[in-house]
């Protein structure tokens, strides 16, 4: 056979490199295997000891950790928090933060915590970890500041002393903050029932003006398969107005082990987050929707700093119609605190806080992505066939189909 022409030549090099050049963009940018989620692994993550959020009965107190975070963490990264403290700080308001408690003077905290009684006592931890995400200070190399340095933490009990949350106890803290007059309310445990009283305390604390943020769900228990328990509605996220925040995977998807839930609001980073904790001057890591809910309240805090004329519901209108779109919106503080809004009925994203994003499986957006690699491949295969049969079928039929002769023309 005649070796190819120039031409046909230059033809099938650009159609391969066509080929390779199309393949690569067809790859989905989230496959990244979940092993590079940032975890305590020592490679992958930084080897911290876990923060609970609630204790075994005969746990003692969590103590302090002896290891210190070495870098910044991919949620304070994902969150622009550098950028974002450019613009704000969050000084000047006051976050309520109903948990475990919070340890007045602990690293980071210290001047900005009111904590009285029961509040000031953090056995567990849990809540001077999460008053860390919404207003540490950035100390150390590894900058691990909160949303909102410049606030102020009032710290509300909403759990007993090992973490197990009570309607009663979050309804006073509720009715505690609202008559304080804060400016944000974090509620970051989750009720699996609607409580009477609950529902009226939230109902008066956004009528007094205040922002309320809650977990979506409760943090995953450490022991049991989560695929067991259905989904249901959690409190008081459940409630009208309350800005309902779900934990969050680098890659934007809930981790494995998050309950499932419907009426979701908002997603912020909840998986290989750092903080401080109660006792000495280490990082713990934490997870969950309780610590997703931090992040937010410390955005809303930092949003209600920049435009303190704005109402509360404005700005649960603004930080969800600046979030990122996907299945379920990403918060974005720095767009949050620095987008200029229009009229809020044309906005996109006005409606999200009373037309909740259902919480939707990805496994459907997946296949497509494989299918539209295939039909990639399939297409750049079918390129290269037509070209190749326009060049080589002519001479096949010049030679009626016989294979060419050796050291011949290949023709008769």
């Amino acid at each position: 056979m005649k070796p190819p022409s120039r031409g046909a030549a230059r033809l099938l090099s650009g159609a391969g490199l066509a080929a390779a050049l199309l393949l690569p963009t067809a790859v989905p940018a989230h496959t990244a295997p979940l092993s590079r989620t940032p975890t305590a692994d020592g490679k992958k993550g930084q080897a911290l000891p876990a923060m609970p959020s609630v204790l075994d009965a005969a746990a003692e107190c969590t103590p302090a950790s002896r290891e210190k975070a070495k870098k910044q963490d991919w949620s304070r990264q994902r969150l622009d928090l550098d950028r974002l403290h450019g613009h704000g700080i969050g000084a000047g308001v006051t976050v309520a933060l109903i948990d475990t408690g919070v340890t007045p003077d602990a690293d980071g905290l210290e001047g900005r915590v009111t904590a009285d009684g029961p509040a000031a006592e953090d056995c567990v931890g849990h809540g001077t970890f999460l008053a860390g995400l919404i207003a540490g200070t950035a100390e150390g190399a590894a900058r691990l500041a909160g949303v909102a340095p410049g606030a102020r933490i009032l710290a509300l009990r909403g759990t007993d002393t090992r973490g197990e949350a009570n309607p009663a106890l979050v309804a006073a803290a509720v009715r505690e903050a609202t008559r304080a007059g804060v400016d944000v309310i974090a509620v970051t445990v989750a009720l699996p029932r609607r409580d009477t009283e609950l529902s009226r305390a939230v109902a008066d604390a956004r009528r007094a003006g205040a922002v309320v943020v809650a977990a979506a769900t409760p943090d995953p228990p450490t022991r049991g398969d989560t695929d067991e328990i259905p989904p249901r509605v959690y409190w008081p996220a459940g409630e009208p107005g309350v800005l309902s925040v779900a934990d969050m995977l680098p890659g934007g998807l809930r981790p494995d082990r998050a309950l499932p839930t419907t009426g979701i609001d908002l997603a912020a980073p909840g998986a290989g987050v750092v903080s401080g904790g109660p006792r000495g001057d280490g990082h713990y890591l934490g997870a969950g929707a309780s610590v997703a809910a931090a992040y937010v309240a410390g955005a809303a805090a930092v949003v209600r700093a920049a435009h303190p004329d704005t109402s509360a519901d404005a700005v649960t209108r603004r930080l969800t119609a600046t979030a990122y779109p996907a299945d379920i919106p990403q918060l974005d503080a720095y767009a949050a605190v620095t987008t200029v809004l229009g009229d809020p009925r044309a906005s996109t994203g006005a409606g999200r806080a009373a037309d909740r994003v259902t919480v939707r499986d990805t496994s459907d957006a997946d296949a497509a992505t494989d299918r539209a690699t295939l039909l990639v491949i399939l297409g750049s295969a079918a390129v290269l066939a037509v070209l190749w049969a326009v060049f080589a079928l002519p001479r096949a039929r010049a030679r009626r189909w016989r294979p060419a002769k050796a050291g011949g023309t290949g023709e008769d």
